[in-house]
Formats: C-alpha cells, sequence, structure tokens
C-alpha cells in the first residue's frame, strides 16, 4: 500500500481541479433563455436547408475486390 502513497497528491489535484471546472462550467439561471425563445431558435436551425454543396466535388469511390494491388507509380 506504501507504494501507491505517491498517487495520492496527484488524485488529490485531479479531483480539486474537476470540481473547480464542474464549478467554473455551470451555468447560471439568468444566462438560460426561457423555454419559448429555446423551442425558437431550434426550430429555426432543424428548418435551415442543409448546404448541398462541399468545398471539393466527391469523387467516385472505387468498387473493392478484396485483393491488395499495389499502386502504378514509382515512388521516389
Amino acid at each position: 500500500m506504501e507504494i501507491l502513497l505517491w498517487l495520492a497528491p496527484a488524485g488529490v489535484v485531479t479531483v480539486l481541479a474537476m470540481c473547480w471546472v464542474a464549478w467554473l462550467g455551470r451555468e447560471q439561471r439568468e444566462q438560460r433563455p426561457d423555454r419559448e425563445t429555446a423551442t425558437r431558435r431550434m426550430g429555426e436551425a432543424l428548418a435551415k436547408q442543409p448546404r448541398s454543396t462541399y468545398a471539393a466535388p466527391r469523387l467516385p469511390r472505387e468498387r473493392s475486390t478484396g485483393v491488395a494491388v499495389r499502386s502504378h507509380r514509382k515512388a521516389g
């Protein structure tokens, strides 16, 4: 058991850091929007049309045969 005592300070520091971050990250009641506003925002976000274009065109995928084939390009 004594061999694991060196872990105690690291464990205490970790638990304290977790508590501190949880306390800092909590939301304040005053900052939350009311239910109607949150529902309206959610509806607007869901109603948006997704983008149909991508930065680069998608290339057609080659059908896999299950056999590994070396490329014909020379390395170097």
